[in-house]
């Protein structure tokens, strides 16, 4: 990443660039927040697939874009009044073990609250504080992120980053008594929960898109899928290898060992010198790895190369020399850099002083501040003596967007057998090298 200085004088440069449009009672005190650790197959009611959106023009949620964070949230000018008790949101993230799917999740959330609290008035004037879980490992460590949730009767609301171990056992505790406020689910867990709200959408819903863009986008018969067999990526790997077949693309799919390093046995079984699409889907770990293979075997065709943007991450830019993997990306929320989206400038001015500037580009660390800052939006509308987690799942549920960094509308309980399930569209871009995106498909749909 670049220096401080550089990256502020690039928000500059992108905002000039874009034309930006707008878009007293008691309570228990709560549980201080802990410090992070330093450092994202159901039927639609739809008739068919709806072509590729165009690839120019405005991108993000464009005119319906969120640039306007204090009118988002429904705040007021100004710091929150620290005397004033604070309104308490759970924060459960899978973290510190060896498996972690978005561990910025955590930095984006965090900085959406440092922001809410010094500029948009908090909730209803009250400071807004996390009250901090973490998953590193086991199953069991979500039953006691759940117990601690229940028992903390001042928290009325949770919100999940990236969360794959642990999960089921999070929500069997919290039974239904608290909602949950998801940005990206990466399991089919949280999709069914009655007491879930899942806002950018889950792993088989933005990842189904992959099969309208091989088809429509890149008119593809054939497709190499690789992935690592670890939780939170083996659904992903099944979402995509599903759309891809009800497409007609053929897709063989090959998953390997966690701990392997050298992948060019995978990539080669999956067919991926021959395939008309190939795609390396993993977390940030392995990304490295799978960029190497692929640039051995010659395969080095950024638009056939499609990915989800878990690679887009300081760890995979440091591991290949400086920059991220010269492929084709598909992103559930706004890109950043992306010079379309009216929405990302805002972002990137924040982000320039509340969060980290490594950790900006993160696709978690996007889609938890816009998570976090719809979580307050929920509550300033229902106003602080009304937050009950009753009244906060039923404004969650009701919420059409356009969400802060997202899609330009959401349709909770669109499908019947994903009720939590908001978002279901994905944007494409391609990556040039050097923070460097073109668009080249809208926001797709999964194949009907």
């Amino acid at each position: 990443m670049t220096s401080r200085k550089g990256w502020l004088g690039a928000v500059a440069l992108l905002a000039t660039a874009i034309v930006a449009t707008g878009c007293g009672s008691s309570k228990s005190s709560s549980t201080s927040s802990t410090a992070a650790p330093a450092a994202s197959s159901s039927t639609s009611t739809s008739a068919s697939t709806p072509a590729p959106s165009t690839a120019s023009g405005s991108g993000g949620a464009g005119t319906a874009s969120v640039t306007n964070y204090l009118t988002y949230v429904g705040g007021k000018a100004g710091s929150a009044t620290s005397s004033l008790p604070p309104v308490n949101i759970g924060w459960v993230n899978q973290q510190g073990g060896a498996q972690q799917i978005g561990p910025l999740a955590t930095n984006g959330a965090e900085s959406a609250v440092k922001y809410v609290n010094a500029e948009l008035g908090g909730v209803d004037g009250h400071p807004v504080n996390l009250v901090t879980c973490y998953i590193r490992a086991a199953e069991e460590e979500g039953t006691t992120c759940g117990q601690k949730f229940l028992a903390d009767k001042s928290v009325d609301v949770i919100d999940e980053g990236a969360v794959a171990i642990g999960v089921q056992s999070l929500y069997s505790t919290i039974g239904g008594a608290k909602p949950v406020i998801v940005g990206v689910a990466t399991t089919p867990v949280d999709s069914v929960q009655k007491n879930a709200v899942v806002l950018f959408g889950d792993v088989t819903h933005v990842l189904g898109p992959f099969g309208t863009y091989a088809t429509q986008v890149l008119h593809a018969k054939t497709a190499a899928l690789v992935y690592p067999n670890i939780a939170g990526i083996t659904e992903g790997g099944t979402a995509i290898a599903n759309a891809l077949q009800q497409a007609g693309v053929k897709v063989k799919k090959v998953a390997y060992d966690e701990s392997q390093t050298d992948l060019i046995g995978p990539l080669t079984e999956a067919g991926a010198q021959t395939a008309d699409m190939v795609i390396p889907y993993s977390d940030s770990s392995g990304c490295v790895n799978l960029a190497k293979g692929l640039k051995q075997l010659g395969i080095t065709d950024a638009k056939k190369i499609v990915s989800a943007p878990l690679c887009l991450n300081g760890q995979v830019s440091a591991g290949l020399g400086g920059d991220w993997p010269i492929w084709t990306y598909a992103i559930a929320s706004s890109l950043f850099g992306d010079p379309t989206d009216p929405g990302m400038p805002p972002y990137m001015k924040v982000m320039g002083t509340y969060g980290t500037p490594a950790a900006a580009p993160d696709p978690w660390n996007i889609v938890s501040f816009g998570q976090m800052l719809t979580t307050v939006k929920f509550l300033n509308e229902l106003g602080y003596a009304n937050i009950k987690p009753a009244a906060v799942l039923a404004k969650a549920k009701a919420f059409t967007g356009p969400v802060a960094l997202g899609a330009p509308a959401l349709q909770c309980g669109k499908y019947s057998s994903a009720p939590a399930v908001c978002n279901d569209r994905t944007q494409f871009f391609q990556y040039k090298g050097k923070h460097v995106f073109t668009k080249v498909a809208g926001w797709l749909q999964p194949p009907s």
